[in-house]
């Protein structure tokens, strides 16, 4: 009982130390844009060390993302650039990631300097005659499942399903089943997560 108020307390304290940092985003959204106005504010809050910056990262982001639980762990030097992502409840997202356009479900996991970009497509390179920056991508919604655990270093440009396991510094080009083991370059399924009872292996 005492330790969630504790943790209700802190959450209280770190929303108010995070008003400069939402009334600053507030006032550039108009002019640059919700995404860009985020990537601003989400650098500067990345750099807080420590419980108080796990703290304020999170109330930051439950004000600003499209949804964000208040028990998420956002570690020092992880970067947002879409402000239409979602975080579920118990989510743990590592130190110096790069977020994008991307949904992480209850209890997903996600390791140190992972990339999840929007989707496969954030460029366009159709047109060899016209620079990459200069041609629009498609950014579309990562799903990362509940209970996933993505490996450090990894890429991930699609979904990954329920409980399953991404190594470390894969990259995941197409759709990774739940309840799977996959790491590679790119990456495949290398077994399923089951037991000799047939029952789902810790991945703890």
């Amino acid at each position: 009982m005492m330790r969630a108020f504790l943790k209700s307390l802190a959450r209280g304290i770190a929303l108010v130390l995070a008003l400069p940092a939402l009334l600053s985003y507030s006032l550039r959204r108009p002019v640059l844009g919700a995404d860009r106005a985020l990537m601003g504010s989400s650098q500067a809050l990345s750099l807080i060390p420590g419980v108080l910056g796990q703290y304020m990262r999170a109330a930051f982001y439950r004000c600003v993302l499209h949804r964000c639980a208040a028990s998420v762990t956002i570690e020092f030097g992880t970067i947002f650039s879409q402000q239409g992502s979602c975080i579920d409840e118990d989510v743990y997202i590592g130190p110096m990631c790069h977020i994008g356009l991307v949904h992480l479900e209850r209890d997903a996991l996600v390791g140190a300097a992972v990339h999840i970009p929007s989707g496969p497509f954030t460029h366009g390179t159709s047109d060899p005659s016209k620079p990459i920056r200069e041609q629009p991508g498609t950014p579309r919604l990562v799903r990362i499942g509940a209970g996933a655990w993505i490996g450090s270093a990894a890429v991930v440009m699609a979904d990954v399903g329920a409980r399953s396991v991404v190594g470390a510094g894969a990259v995941v080009t197409r759709p990774i089943p739940p309840l799977v083991i996959a790491g590679g370059v790119p990456a495949a399924v290398i077994r399923r997560r089951v037991d000799a009872s047939n029952t789902c292996e810790s991945f703890s």
